[in-house]
């Protein structure tokens, strides 16, 4: 399994944007083939920090739901809604998915 913790730190003017967007991209990457955990988060404290928990069946897996056109399109314009560029923690599950 491939799992990490990405966080987004949105430019304030662009958090509701970014929330929108991908808001709609959680329940069809959850559909997608080898995804194990998606999981879209926002800070309570800091509403411009957007955190993804991630869990893919391999490395290849993510690299298939990386290389679809709207998760490209958006790598390519994520810093008009990024303060700066992500910030990703790669993990190993210690406790099954859910």
């Amino acid at each position: 399994m491939h799992g990490f913790i990405l966080h987004a730190h949105t430019k304030p003017e662009k958090a509701e944007a970014f929330e929108r967007l991908f808001r709609a991209y959680v329940e069809p990457s959850r559909s997608e083939a080898g995804c194990i955990e998606y999981h879209m988060l926002r800070d309570r404290e800091d509403p411009t920090l957007f955190i993804f928990f991630e869990v893919w069946q391999s490395r290849e897996h993510l690299a298939v739901h990386s290389a679809l056109p709207h998760m490209r399109e958006f790598h390519a314009r994520r810093m008009d809604y990024l303060r700066r560029d992500f910030e990703i923690r790669e993990i190993d599950m210690l406790s099954p998915a859910s």
